[in-house]
């Protein structure tokens, strides 16, 4: 309309309409840049929704806030404000009473003087006892029931949002009587639901008939529980938060104020509550500390949010096995830390479903780990690296002429033999099956009927990349040019020379095959040993399983070998400085290898004076070579050595 003026500022009705869509590979680039430097798998992922991408605000900083505010509500007063209050009204309404007294004549007055004089020191005594005292003022008679119209509002106002009202009135016996059954029918509904009862339409009679103490609107028993607890944990966290003479004072007065009735009721509420949700901190105090005196629903509303932040704080930590970032409660966490930071959450959880969605990361029992998709990238940016400064010769492969397991299809095709892993030839089998037993249907095939397709025969290796796991490599910072190496390595041979077969195996005090999404994922061995032996042992047996191929063996380390297999239980021993049955049972697995043919370098990391003449001596005696690259060219080395020996250039 004509006339109309605008005024225009900062977007703050949430994340940012406009804002391009987060680039989920960008995510695990972030997270691969933190392996390839060395760091856990696991944890780069988990450290990705704990500081946030690209600057945006992470777990850290929610939980930041949340302890900040944790800390604020610890401050806030002191929890024995109801007792303290109850008191000063007390004392108010004695002072009237006395004066009233004095003006009285008669052994009616000095009797109830006297009777004044006498009370108990303990405030909830005294209250009870002046239960039944016919009060001569009007006005202490007066600030007296204030002493429990308060309380008993509190109480019930606290535990029941819509009773505000009702809470003030309940000194009235039909009020009372409406409660109890109000309570009476809702432990009865929670007794049912605790027995695994069917309480659909229980609940729905139920909210029917008393509805209007429920403004939250539950929408199933759960969520009245849910309700119900949270408040009923918060006012047991205030009774173990004060000492036993407070305790005891506290409990005193709600049962004066509130009644027997009441009491009873609101008892076997409670105990349902805590049968049904056994999971909140009911048995945990809070040392609040403050000037200002809190009433009864101020303490446990303090409480109540501690317990909150409590819980928000377990969800944010995501510590506990498969946490995931639907475990955090974003109504809750708009409560207590406001509305952008509930943006800030669906934020992660959107980037957390998008990574799972987009296939780049997926669940296990331990956490988030990298899918196939995402090793592959993190793998091409790692063989990017050692080739961003790889100054070999041409890189290639060629051909035999000699028919083989791999390769292009000659044409021709053979008898199928145990092991052979060419496709079938369907045609021909066909064919020598139906020659065998004649043109029937249907047609029955023999093991002698089976036909293979005969290939031409590429050059290929059989590689044993053998990395120490040891935890000198960390301590040196040689773990992440290691990882970075193998994973090249792993995903040259899968991208640039499938024929090829690699096995990758770790060695610490024992040594294992590795694929490659355990390889990213592998930690340090805290235990000492460097069994290089048992290393050895399983390349030979990798090399063995692919008797056509040529054999080549790589080992990385920064440690002669402290460690071997116990020839009769095969368990790892180890001793430094190693003993000779240790180098003696490394030297027959070279011999081994060496013997097969096999190709072994060795890529030594650290200037370690015994581990160069160890490492000497075997590359003399394998007819292999020795290396000795910077930690950051071990990549360029290693990846060069095994172009060379697969073009047969040993």
């Amino acid at each position: 309309m004509a006339g109309n003026r605008f005024r225009y500022g900062q977007w703050r009705g949430g994340p940012d309409p406009l804002a391009p869509p987060y680039d989920v590979r960008a995510a695990v680039d972030q997270v691969g840049a933190e392996v390839l430097a060395g760091g856990s798998l696991r944890a780069a992922l988990r450290d990705l929704l704990r500081r946030g991408p690209q600057g945006r605000r992470g777990l850290d900083d929610l939980a930041a806030r949340a302890r900040r505010l944790r800390r604020e509500a610890l401050r806030r007063g002191d929890l024995d404000g109801a007792v303290t209050r109850a008191r000063a009204l007390l004392d108010q309404a004695l002072a009237a009473e006395r004066d009233e007294l004095r003006g009285r004549d008669g052994d009616d007055a000095r009797f109830a003087e006297a009777m004044l004089d006498n009370l108990p020191r303990s405030t909830a005594r005294a209250v009870e006892e002046l239960a039944g005292y016919d009060w001569a003022s009007t006005e202490a008679r007066q600030t007296y029931q204030r002493i429990l119209d308060g309380l008993r509002g509190e109480v019930l106002e606290q535990r029941f949002a819509g009773l505000r009202d009702a809470a003030r009135a309940a000194g009235d016996p039909r009020v009372q009587q409406q409660l109890a059954e109000m309570m009476r029918d809702l432990n009865d509904l929670l007794a049912r639901h605790a027995r695994a009862e069917d309480t659909t339409d229980a609940f729905a009679e139920f909210m029917r008939r008393h509805g209007e103490f429920f403004p939250e609107q539950p929408r199933d028993v759960d969520e009245l529980v849910d309700v119900l607890a949270r408040r009923a944990a918060a006012g047991e966290r205030l009774a173990r938060s004060l000492s036993d003479r407070q305790r005891e004072e506290l409990a005193g007065l709600m049962r004066q104020s509130l009644g027997d009735r009441l009491t009873g009721e609101l008892a076997a509420l409670d105990a349902n509550l805590r049968a049904l949700r056994p999971d909140l901190a009911w048995s945990r105090g809070e040392r609040i500390r403050g000037d200002q005196p809190l009433g009864y629903g101020e303490a446990t509303a303090a409480l109540g949010e501690i317990g909150e932040l409590d819980d928000l704080l377990d969800q944010l930590g995501q510590e506990h096995p498969g946490a995931t970032l639907d475990d955090v409660d974003v109504d809750a966490v708009a409560r207590t830390l406001g509305r952008d930071a509930a943006d800030d959450v669906r934020r992660l959880r959107e980037l957390e479903r998008e990574l799972r969605r987009q296939g780049w990361v997926s669940r296990t029992p331990d956490g988030l780990t990298f899918s196939p998709k995402a090793l592959r990238r993190l793998a091409g940016t790692a063989l990017r690296r050692v080739f961003a400064d790889l100054t070999a010769g041409p890189r290639g492969q060629h051909d035999l002429r000699s028919a083989g397991a791999a390769g292009e299809v000659s044409g021709a095709s053979r008898p199928w033999q145990y092991g052979d892993e060419q496709p079938l030839d369907v045609v021909r089998t066909l064919t020598r099956a139906v020659h065998r037993a004649g043109p029937t249907v249907p047609v029955r095939l023999a093991v002698e009927d089976f036909e293979v397709v005969e290939t031409e025969r590429r050059a290929s290796a059989a590689v044993a990349l053998c990395v120490d796991l040891s935890f000198s490599m960390v301590s040196e910072g040689r773990w992440g040019p290691m990882k970075q190496t193998a994973l090249a390595l792993s995903h040259l041979v899968a991208t640039r020379f499938p024929q090829d077969a690699l096995q990758i195996v770790g060695f610490g005090k024992a040594a294992l095959p590795l694929s490659q999404q355990e390889l990213a994922a592998v930690e340090p061995d805290m235990v000492q040993g460097t069994n290089l032996q048992h290393a050895l042992r399983l390349a030979g047996r990798h090399l063995r399983r692919h008797p056509g191929a040529e054999p080549v063996v790589l080992v990385v380390t920064d440690g002669e070998p402290t460690a071997h297999l116990d020839p009769d239980d095969g368990e790892p021993i180890f001793h430094w400085p190693p003993l000779p049955e240790t180098v003696e049972a490394t030297i027959r697995e070279v011999d081994r290898l060496t013997r097969y043919g096999a190709t072994l370098n060795i890529f030594m990391l650290g200037e370690d004076p015994g581990l160069r003449r160890f490492m000497d001596a075997v590359a003399r005696r394998s007819k292999g070579r020795l290396f000795t690259p910077d930690t950051e060219d071990l990549g360029e080395y290693v990846v060069s050595d095994y172009l060379r020996a697969r073009r047969g250039r040993r």
